[in-house]
């Protein structure tokens, strides 16, 4: 009889959407369930279908999502439309094809899915991998079975719901988990190797900013290559100032292949999110996290706040980049020790534990009695 349990395919949907921060670490579970021989299911919005559409082995259910709205009241009665028609239809999807379990990511497209996941008694666990709970997923936890965190100090979790948190780490690319360091020239620095990132949706101000620090740099007799990502309609204006102030430099546009540039680089300069702060320690690749301001519950500085308090990286608010960044580069060319010891910090860090974690998890979650 229990050989004949195991032979039956159980049936997973992840949950997610928005942004890279969500979608990616989806993708990676998804992927993993898949060489498990669950039957996986991924349900995302429109922006999350744009990051996954070119996955060919996921199984992809769309459906619309949005935020609520509370600046217009207009546009509230929209969102709030949109959010009902979205559990409506979550509850349908659910209806004709229930799964044994539904692995939410967090954040609002992940929302409908789970409250009709309520409705109809349906087990899910949702996952938070910033340092302070979203306020979707607070709205879920009493009814969640689980809630996988990155990091045991998350905040605004009650008390009494701690039985429900369950330690993953990050969940990351397993390309990324398991491959060998990639940054050996890390301790030395004697070139200055930089990859700009703004998250999957690309940092404007960057693009605004960095190329004036980064000629300071070159100008001070500095090596110095650079690797940013920016908007598409910055490329030319980028282009033309990094060929006029003699700067080695390569533009891009949002890429799920970032780990091709991962491996050339020796720092990085990045918003704070949780999916490529998780991605650079399990990589050994010293950083500095610049948060974006406007982040929900600013919970991007809280990331950053936490890396830099552990030694992971370090911290530069938005509003400092002028007068800090520089500096720091220029600390880190002069002063080796400095990167030295991030790099040896993010040596005693690791994830490649978590999907194993999980799954150990999820078994006993869908073959519990409700």
């Amino acid at each position: 009889k229990i050989k004949f349990i195991y032979m039956i395919k159980k049936k997973i949907l992840i949950a997610t959407g928005g942004t890279g921060g969500h979608v990616f670490p989806a993708y990676s579970l998804a992927n993993y369930f898949i060489k498990k021989n669950y039957d996986v299911n991924l349900i995302t919005d429109e922006r999350g279908f744009n990051y996954l559409k070119e996955f060919k082995t996921l199984n992809i259910i769309k459906i619309s999502s949005s935020p609520l709205i509370k600046n217009n009241v207009f546009k509230f009665l929209f969102s709030v439309f949109i959010i009902l028609f979205s559990i409506l239809r979550s509850f349908i999807y659910l209806l004709l094809n229930r799964p044994s379990v539904i692995l939410g990511m967090g954040g609002y497209a992940s929302f409908p899915v789970c409250i009709a996941a309520i409705i109809l008694r349906i087990k899910f666990i949702i996952y938070e991998n910033n340092l302070i709970i979203g306020k979707a997923n607070k709205c879920l936890l009493p009814f969640a079975k689980k809630i996988f965190v990155s990091y045991r100090e998350l905040e605004g979790i009650p008390i009494h719901y701690a039985k429900k948190i369950f330690v993953t780490g990050n969940i990351i690319r397993e390309e990324i988990l398991y491959k060998k360091n990639l940054n050996i020239q890390s301790n030395e620095f004697v070139d200055i190797k930089i990859l700009v990132l703004g998250g999957s949706q690309a940092a404007k101000v960057f693009g605004e900013k960095l190329p004036q620090i980064f000629e300071k740099i070159k100008k001070s007799k500095i090596p110095i290559k650079v690797y940013q990502q920016c908007n598409s309609d910055q490329n030319e204006q980028l282009s033309k100032f990094y060929k006029k102030a003699n700067i080695d430099f390569e533009i891009f546009n949002f890429t799920n292949k970032i780990i091709d540039y991962y491996s050339r680089v020796n720092l990085v300069i990045t918003r704070s999110g949780a999916s490529v702060l998780g991605e650079l320690i399990n990589l050994k690749i010293p950083f500095i996290s610049v948060p974006l301001p406007s982040s929900a519950d600013n919970h991007q500085f809280k990331n950053a706040f936490y890396y830099q308090k552990n030694g992971f990286g370090f911290l530069i608010e938005e509003k400092d980049l002028n007068d800090k960044l520089y500096d720091h580069i220029y600390s880190f060319y002069k002063d080796k020790s400095l990167l030295k010891n991030i790099f040896t910090n993010q040596s005693q860090y690791s994830d490649k534990n978590i999907f194993q974690n999980i799954n150990t998890c999820l078994e006993k979650i869908i073959y519990e009695k409700n």
